[in-house]
């Protein structure tokens, strides 16, 4: 199986990363292969905060993968100007088992058509933004699963959705695994006072 990520100068690094480390994991129990990047820009683009990469194609080269992972960060909405990476992106999509946009990667689903009569979120502070769609349907919750489309909250939230469609792909007792090879358990402590944000995600408002 080929998962692979798209990623573009001004990727939000965690986006990519986080999930990257759990389908790295994967391959390592030779379930899927190594994960690549596919570049829609440039072949060594900058992170959001400045992490160098190295992509391994070119999108306008002929490689189909079976999962693909849509990462967010301020390129994106530069990306999505780019009418050949939109077509790229309906027509890989159409022959993926799944698709899942990570944060602000929703702007490059949403311009392909891919969350059109979809249930979906992204970043709290997007949301707005994605209510203005008519033909979505917003869930604030830290990810969504519909169809073979899959979306998540913000950064972080990626994890879990990857954790998540491990487990929906491989099983539970594989999901497991790689949480704990990941030692991904994260700390429920909640610092000050800034997640009572009235404009975050019901999901974050009931943290309260």
């Amino acid at each position: 199986m080929k998962i692979y990520f798209l990623i573009y100068d001004k990727v939000e690094e965690l986006d990519l990363v986080g999930s990257w480390e759990l389908i790295g994991l994967l391959a390592e129990k030779g379930l899927c292969e190594k994960p690549k990047l596919i570049s829609l820009n440039s072949m060594t683009p900058s992170g959001e905060h400045g992490m160098r990469f190295s992509a391994d194609y070119h999108f306008t080269d002929p490689v189909q993968p079976d999962v693909l992972f849509v990462p967010g960060g301020s390129g994106a909405r530069i990306a999505m100007e780019d009418l050949d990476v939109i077509n790229y992106l309906k027509k890989t999509a159409e022959n993926c088992d799944s698709v899942l946009s990570i944060c602000t990667g929703m702007y490059l689903m949403q311009k392909a058509g891919l969350f059109k009569h979809k249930k979906v979120t992204t970043h709290w502070a997007f949301l707005d933004h994605l209510k203005k769609d008519n033909t979505v349907t917003v869930v604030e919750e830290r990810f969504v699963k519909d169809g073979n489309i899959w979306s998540c909250a913000g950064v972080s939230a990626g994890m879990d959705m990857c954790l998540a469609f491990i487990a929906d792909y491989f099983g539970d007792d594989v999901a497991s695994t790689i949480q704990l090879d990941a030692e991904y358990y994260p700390s429920p402590i909640i610092y000050g006072d800034a997640h009572e944000n009235s404009a975050t995600s019901n999901y974050i408002k009931k943290l309260r």
